[in-house]
């Protein structure tokens, strides 16, 4: 049997990494020199519901809160131990033995045990229960309970180790008698129990004094609902709030400058200049690379991001395995070299000029980035106009395709490379702007490459290396730059704060100057 994230350590070094795990990389002072009291959180949209498998951003201030994951991930992307205290992946990576914690409770009190762990699987594999979580269960085949602490999962065909840690670190463990009411229930065992929610106004957690780690520093989060950037702002600096989450970067940068900390996670989402290659003049391979050379990255970051982030040719978090920054100096902004493959493509002005970008009118700093590709697009001949739409008519455009050209942002890709495709204009089937099968058969075949490429070293990284070229040649989605949606900005007295690899909010590790 191999060992997941401990094959290189041993039993000593892998006590000392669940050490680490319980402070997920915390900035800022000590446990020790911090005091604790009452956090107040302000966000920017209200929580949906407290189901952990509702993966999704308004969810964040509280899946790290209410519940813990079999592992977790260093901001590197390491894998290191949580409620797992050890992992064993098969010799031929078609299964993984999870070894559970021994003593860690539910909030209820129940033990968090393998019935619990395999009571989270069955709903995470139910395609209506499972959500967010459901597509990444696909590897899975079933599972063996081995004992009170012990459960087998078993594959459909082996599985990269990568991909392995992905799921587990994804697997919240939600209490077995809490499954059908995770929605509106908290079901958790993780730092903090759910004490009150007002609709569209605020959550309150009290800390849970029975956490298996080091309890939580403060003893209650108040999350408040503000209604913008502006109104949060104002809560900040009058001392009504001690942090704002998931606030935009302008908001942000003015914050920082006026002597708040601005704090950045490993887990940003990129910004993706999205053709359907389907349509009119971006049916032509050409025309569709010479995009990489046209789009002004770093103006893109400064005007749309007030230069929160980093520009990226290629659709990776910086702690993605796959990352290659290369590429962001081979295909900067050149518009000779654009206007080289626009000849080559044998298109006419008016050809290339045929089509419209699709730009969100209930966002200002997206209309901006739209209005810089126009312009750059002019310089080299292309006349195009904006299609502004807002709305349900913009997400009816851009998840359905019905669009040439549009800008919009993608998540998961700080994971194993694959997880791209959770994204609508990457998938490799069903993909509902590039209809099914595939146009780019070398797009599927180097996604596929790398689900089966095991082990590590060179064959995982020239799986890799294919798959960015592939990318870039293929040009169906062209990346600008990075950006968070889990900003934070803190208080002067704040300390603790960790740099979670999602960019969720974890708290645990907070408390005061």
């Amino acid at each position: 049997m191999k060992i997941g994230s401990l094959r290189p350590f041993g039993l000593a070094r892998a006590l000392l990494l669940a050490v680490a795990a319980v402070s997920i990389a915390a900035a800022g002072a000590s446990a020790q020199e911090l005091k604790g009291g009452r956090l107040r959180i302000a966000i920017l949209a209200d929580i949906h519901n407290f189901d952990p498998q509702q993966f999704s951003g308004v969810n964040f201030p509280l899946i790290k809160n209410l519940y813990d994951s079999l592992i977790e991930y260093a901001p590197d992307g390491k894998a290191i131990p949580n409620l797992a205290s050890e992992w064993k992946v098969g010799p031929d990576n078609r299964s993984v033995t999870v070894t559970l914690r021994p003593g860690v409770t539910f909030h209820s009190g129940a033990p968090l045990n393998a019935e619990a762990v395999a009571a989270t699987l069955k709903k995470a594999a139910d395609p209506q229960k499972g959500k967010n979580v459901y597509a990444t269960m696909s590897i899975v085949k079933d599972w063996t309970v081995g004992g009170p602490q012990s459960i087998t999962l078993n594959f459909n065909n082996p599985v990269p180790d990568r991909q392995i840690t992905d799921l587990l670190q994804f697997l919240s463990v939600i209490e077995p008698a809490g499954i059908e009411t995770s929605e509106t229930k908290d079901a958790g065992s993780g730092p903090f129990v759910l004490a009150e929610r007002v609709l569209g106004q605020r959550v309150t957690m009290t800390a849970n004094a029975k956490y298996w780690q080091k309890p939580p520093i403060v003893s209650e989060i108040v999350l408040t609902v503000f209604s913008d950037n502006d109104a949060a702002s104002a809560a900040l600096e009058s001392g009504a709030v001690d942090i704002i989450y998931g606030g935009n970067a302008r908001s942000a940068v003015r914050l920082r400058n006026a002597g708040y900390q601005l704090v950045q996670g490993p887990g940003p989402l990129v910004q993706v200049f999205r053709i359907n290659a389907t349509q009119g003049p971006f049916k032509n391979e050409k025309f569709r690379q010479a995009f990489n050379f046209l789009m002004d990255r770093e103006a893109i970051l400064r005007v749309g991001y007030a230069g929160v982030g980093e520009v990226t040719a290629l659709p990776w978090a910086p702690a993605s395995p796959a990352v290659d920054k290369s590429y962001n100096t081979t295909y900067a902004f050149n518009l000779d070299k654009a206007q080289a493959l626009l000849k080559a493509s044998g298109l006419s002005a008016a050809e290339m000029s045929n089509w419209k970008l699709v730009a969100n009118g209930g966002d200002q700093d997206g209309l901006a980035i739209s209005q810089i590709v126009q312009s750059t697009l002019a310089k080299v001949g292309i006349n195009i106009q904006l299609d502004v739409k807002q709305g349900a008519e913009l997400t009816d455009t851009m998840l359905t395709g019905k669009f040439a050209a549009i800008f919009g942002g993608i998540g998961n890709i700080q994971k194993f490379p694959t997880r791209v495709g959770t994204n609508s204009i990457y998938r490799t089937t069903k993909n509902p702007i590039l209809g099914d099968p595939h146009p780019i058969p070398a797009y599927v075949a180097a996604m596929n490459r790398v689900d089966t490429t095991l082990g590590s070293g060179e064959p995982v990284k020239a799986a890799y290396d294919n798959l960015n070229k592939v990318l870039v040649e293929s040009a169906f989605g062209i990346p600008t730059n990075t950006f968070d949606i889990g900003l934070i900005v803190a208080a002067k007295n704040v300390g603790g704060i960790s740099r979670e690899i999602d960019n969720m909010l974890v708290a645990r590790t907070i408390g005061f100057r």
